[in-house]
């Protein structure tokens, strides 16, 4: 029989010939395992992507399936994330600093708060959507900036 690579949560799983699943309907089965009954639902399907959530005895578990081009891309190293190394963070919109959550020398990561920008009677925290080191903050609390203004640059 072909290698069937299966994951649970995430993790490989070991595929166990000695169990036995039983349907009730297209939603509930039960599990046979040496002896035992395990009770268990489909939760959600993502076919299309090879995945199941299943709750089995009122636990929940993501299932899923790699195939022959999952192998590949791994293989490849095409399923790592790539990550922007961030150059500057212009305003987006024209609007008046708040506060700045980050200093000369910090590391951020994705997502990290950077500054809050009030514009429209609303605060904006902008967020980062790479990685770097802060060189220098252009900018400071209080400050009216217009779109495009470069508020914080980066290593």
């Amino acid at each position: 029989m072909a290698d069937q690579n299966w994951k649970i949560d995430g993790n490989k799983a070991v595929v166990n010939h000695q169990s036995n699943v039983v349907w009730e309907n297209d939603r509930f089965f039960s599990v046979v395992h040496k002896g035992n009954v395990f009770h268990g639902e489909v939760m959600e399907e993502k076919l299309e992507d090879r995945k199941l959530r299943l709750k089995i005895n009122h636990r929940e578990f993501l299932v899923s399936k790699d195939g022959p081009l999952d192998q590949l891309i791994s293989e490849l190293g095409l399923d790592k994330v790539k990550v922007r190394k961030l150059q500057q963070l212009k305003s987006p919109m024209p609007g008046r600093i708040v506060s700045i959550d980050v200093q000369v020398g910090d590391e951020v990561q994705v997502g990290d708060a950077l500054l809050t920008l009030e514009a429209m009677k609303m605060e904006n925290v902008l967020k980062s959507e790479g990685v770097g080191v802060v060189k220098s903050i252009e900018i400071q609390a209080q400050d009216v900036v217009d779109k495009g203004a470069v508020l914080i640059s980066f290593e």
